[in-house]
C-alpha cells in the first residue's frame, strides 16, 4: 500500500491544476481517422456512488498486473468495494475487501511490474525531449523512456520505460515489500511523481477523471473505516458485457495532428513548466449508459 509519509507528503502539492488538452483545444475538430479505438478487453468499467470510471489497461507496462485487474472483475471481486483511503491532491485508493487497508484477495502476491520494454515497434509518441531521455504517450498512458538512439546502440534493441504518476494513472498499491501487490489499487486525482518505478501502473482513466476527484475524502488506514464511504458498486471488463450494456470508448491518438497541435498549445501556455501531466486525451464515449447509483 502507499505508506503513510507518501500520503502526508501529498497534501503540500500545489494547487495549480494542470493546463488541460480540451481547454487548449484548437478550432478544428478531429477527423474521423484522428481516433484511437479502446479494445473492450483493455477497458475496465467501475461503476460506483459518484458516477463511471472507465479505465484502459495498459497489457504492455504491467502484464501480470493486467491480467489480475481482468480476473478479479470477472470474478466480481471488487463490487461493493469501499474507497477506504481518498487523499485529496492524491489518490483515491479501494481493493481492500476488509475496507481496513489490511485486506487482499485470496490470489497469490504479483511481483512489481516497475518498468518495462519498449521496441521500435512500440507506438511510442515523444513530447518532450529531456537530456538523456524522452517523455511521451503510448496510447493514453504518459511515459518515460530511454531515447531512440539507445535502441541500437544497447545491442537488445529495447529501450527501458516507465509510466509517470499524472492525474487519472492507475496504480497498484503494496506494502513494504516491491513484490506485495494482490488486490488493492489507486486512482490519481493529480500528478504525484515520487512514485515513479515504486508503484506498478497498470492502466490510465480515459473517463471518469471528474468522478475519481469526487470521491469522498477520507482515510479508512488501521481500522477506521470511514463513515459513509463512496463506493464501487459494480466493476466489469467491457468485453464481458453485453452489447446493449457495453460503452464504446475512442480516444484522440497521440500520433494525430490534432494532438500534436493541443501539445503546442499547452507547452506555449506553460512554458518551461510544461509537462505530460499537463495534458488529458480528448474522449468519445457511446453507448452504454451508467446505471443510477
Amino acid at each position: 500500500m502507499i505508506r503513510p509519509a507518501l500520503l502526508a507528503a501529498a497534501l503540500a502539492l500545489t494547487s495549480a491544476g494542470p493546463v488541460l488538452a480540451q481547454e487548449a483545444a484548437p478550432a478544428a475538430a478531429p477527423a474521423v481517422g484522428e481516433w484511437r479505438a479502446v479494445a473492450p478487453d483493455n477497458l475496465m468499467v467501475i461503476d460506483t456512488t459518484k458516477g463511471r470510471i472507465l479505465i484502459e489497461l495498459a497489457p504492455l507496462a504491467a502484464p501480470d498486473h493486467v491480467e489480475r485487474m481482468r480476473l478479479l472483475a470477472r470474478r466480481g471481486f471488487y463490487d461493493g468495494i469501499v474507497w477506504h483511503r481518498v487523499i485529496d491532491w492524491f489518490m483515491a485508493q479501494t481493493g481492500d475487501p476488509l475496507g481496513t487497508g489490511e485486506g487482499q484477495s485470496w490470489y497469490p502476491n504479483l511481483k512489481g511490474e516497475f518498468t518495462f520494454q519498449r521496441t521500435p515497434e512500440t507506438p511510442f509518441v515523444p513530447v518532450a525531449r529531456p537530456t538523456g531521455s524522452e517523455i511521451g504517450f503510448i496510447g493514453s498512458l504518459p511515459v518515460q523512456t530511454q531515447p531512440d538512439s539507445l535502441l541500437a546502440l544497447n545491442g537488445s534493441g529495447r529501450a527501458a520505460t516507465w509510466a509517470l504518476y499524472c492525474p487519472g494513472v492507475a496504480g497498484m498499491a503494496r506494502d513494504d515489500s516491491p513484490d506485495s501487490g494482490n488486490s488493492q489499487f489507486f486512482l490519481m486525482r493529480q500528478a504525484y511523481p515520487s512514485l515513479e518505478k515504486r508503484y506498478t501502473v497498470w492502466g490510465r482513466v480515459v473517463s471518469g477523471l471528474d468522478v475519481v476527484r469526487a470521491i469522498k475524502v477520507g482515510d479508512g488506514d488501521n481500522g477506521a473505516v470511514t463513515s459513509e464511504p463512496d463506493r464501487m458498486v459494480r466493476v466489469r471488463i467491457a468485453s464481458d458485457m453485453a452489447e446493449a450494456e457495453r460503452p464504446v470508448v475512442q480516444v484522440l491518438d497521440p500520433a494525430s495532428a490534432t494532438f500534436q497541435a493541443l501539445v503546442e498549445a499547452a507547452r506555449r501556455a506553460r512554458g518551461a513548466d510544461f509537462s505530460a501531466c499537463d495534458l488529458e486525451f480528448p474522449v468519445q464515449v457511446t453507448g452504454g449508459a451508467a446505471p443510477a447509483a
